[in-house]
């Protein structure tokens, strides 16, 4: 897609972050929220992922995050997927196509325990060895 702006630095801040998106989205524009006719750098589900993610890590930044064991973590994971699994599944399966508010939707719950729980882990100070 090209980027124009009557800025050049602007057309290509533009274009790196596009570029940038295409290595982790598939940016498939049907499936990506529009900012003034032109699709966003990721894809609904992407966004609901990167914004509850930043979310998640200020949160965590600010109110702190109990010690939970690997085994707790990875069932908060789990149960936070849940809403992402099913929509991808339902519409792998050919059930329904949710919008693409019901995809960001359905991401928040992971980005925001997935940062949570890493900037929980990184915050806290190394064990004495």
């Amino acid at each position: 897609m090209a980027i124009v702006s009557r800025v050049p630095i602007l057309s290509r801040a533009a274009a790196c972050v596009y570029a940038a998106g295409g290595f982790v989205c598939h940016q498939r524009p049907e499936r990506s929220f529009h900012l003034h006719g032109r699709p966003l750098a990721v894809c609904a589900r992407c966004a609901g992922l990167y914004a509850s993610a930043l979310a998640g890590g200020i949160v965590a930044l600010l109110v702190g995050v109990p010690l939970v064991s690997a085994r707790r973590a990875r069932l908060w994971l789990a149960l936070a997927a849940v809403p992402t699994v099913v929509t991808v599944g339902i519409e792998l399966a050919g059930v329904a196509h949710p919008s693409n508010t019901m995809r960001m939707i359905s991401a928040l719950p992971l980005g925001a325990i997935a940062a949570w729980l890493v900037v929980g882990e990184l915050s806290r100070p190394p064990e004495a060895g």
